[in-house]
């Protein structure tokens, strides 16, 4: 993977294991599992399903746009849910960040989410230009 880089935004949370944050490749941005982590203080945001999910979306879109691109640019999203029961609650803040030609997406229940977190997400991005 000669093309393979790895990309840091500022702007969200610094991977808490060995994992990179994002990584570009072929004019993809693949984005690692993002939550409600503070991205200045690293400690993870409690509260409602609500504002985990504005959390973790922010955090997305962060490292988004540090790449160059839009949350239009994004193609496909998984989200891990600590509890579905939360689905509704959770998509009632996940479609403001998409609100025309939303990406492909799965949702899934996870058994338990790192930290105990209720959300997770990551994401693939099309880069519109050159990597950054």
């Amino acid at each position: 993977m000669p093309d393979k880089k790895i990309f840091n935004s500022d702007n969200a949370p610094k991977p808490k294991g060995p994992y990179s944050q994002a990584v570009i490749h072929n004019g993809l941005l693949y984005i690692s599992g993002q939550g409600p982590v503070d991205h200045k203080t690293g400690a993870v945001v409690r509260g409602t399903i609500e504002e985990e999910t504005e959390v973790t979306l922010n955090n997305i879109k962060a490292i988004v746009e540090d790449a160059g691109a839009s949350m239009k640019d994004v193609l496909k999203i998984t989200c891990y849910l600590a509890d579905m029961d939360n689905f509704e609650r959770f998509n009632n803040v996940y479609k403001e960040y998409f609100k025309e030609e939303p990406p492909a997406r799965t949702a899934i229940q996870a058994g338990r989410l790192p930290l105990d977190i209720q959300v997770e997400i990551d994401a693939i991005v099309a880069l519109p230009s050159s990597p950054v």
